[in-house]
């Protein structure tokens, strides 16, 4: 079993950045690939990058691609998502996700979540 748990998300101008923390509890993390997703109100939870146990190798949404980027700390048990110039169509509930199977932008394939953190972008 793996616990998540996301952090960083807060109340932001369009144009900022804010770095997003996912720390993982029970089995380490470094076991799984951790994919990020984000819902807005109404909407389905969309892909937004994901980063392989192995390599590690990173894989973002056209809609971020060049803006976020993910990364990990093994010896801090933690996944973390950098984005930077928001725009107010990133407002939304961002999750982290661990699994270990193929793709990596199906929700599907992630055996654990975590409860959430909000980001909002003002305009």
């Amino acid at each position: 079993q793996v616990q998540l748990v996301e952090s960083g998300g807060e109340l932001v101008q369009a144009g900022a950045s804010l770095r997003l923390s996912c720390t993982a509890s029970g089995r380490t993390l470094s076991m799984y690939n951790v994919g990020w997703f984000r819902q807005a109100p109404g909407k389905a939870r969309d892909f937004v990058g994901a980063i392989t146990r192995r390599g590690p190798d990173t894989y973002y949404a056209d809609a971020v691609k060049g803006r976020f980027t993910i990364s990990r700390d093994n010896a801090k048990n933690a996944v973390y998502l950098q984005m930077n110039s928001l725009k107010p169509e990133d407002t939304a509930k961002y999750y982290c996700g661990a699994g270990n199977v193929f793709p990596y932008s199906d929700l599907e394939n992630y055996e654990y979540w975590g409860q959430g953190t909000q980001v909002t972008v003002s305009s």
